[in-house]
């Protein structure tokens, strides 16, 4: 495992202190401007946890975890070499095919590689989840395809209105 990297894939803690759960386990915010430190009700929930469903700060904070998992375990481990076979962005997050891809691969890699995941999770999650998200996004023709010199958006097809 990459150095300080923990079961989530991600460092203890980041640059500015923060512990590295998932958003929707974060502990309840305290009122530190009045001094009260008993805690304060926990914002409501998303209703759903999938990172293309949250918006605003829960959304920032989810890709930003995103991020330090893909840097510090993800590529480290399973990134392998940029060809013209296997293009690469390195503005990743800007995909959104790509952010749904890894973070989908993130949720999978927390269940099947922690304590409670059986001796067999981490061979399923190569198997079932890795494998084929790194072969999806990695082709020649998948949303990273005109980045070989830089980030470019990929043009979306476009669609008829329907007719009913």
């Amino acid at each position: 495992m990459p150095e300080n990297a923990t079961l989530t894939g991600v460092p203890e803690g980041d640059e500015h202190g923060r512990e590295l759960q998932h958003p929707a386990e974060a502990p309840p915010a305290t009122d530190l401007a009045s001094g009260d430190s008993a805690p304060q009700p926990a914002p409501p929930q998303p209703t759903s946890l999938f990172i293309l469903y949250l918006e605003g700060p829960e959304q920032d904070e989810a890709l930003f975890r995103l991020t330090l998992w893909v840097r510090h375990l993800l590529l480290p481990v399973y990134g392998r070499e940029v060809t013209s076979t296997a293009p690469w962005c390195a503005s990743w997050w800007r995909h959104p095919e790509a952010v749904a891809q890894f973070y989908g691969l993130w949720m999978t890699w927390q269940e099947l590689t922690g304590p409670t995941a059986g001796l067999s999770g981490p061979a399923l999650w190569h198997r079932d989840h890795l494998t084929h998200v790194m072969a999806a996004l990695r082709d020649p023709a998948g949303p990273f395809a005109g980045c070989k010199a830089g980030h470019r958006d990929k043009e979306t097809p476009s669609m008829d209105p329907y007719p009913g």
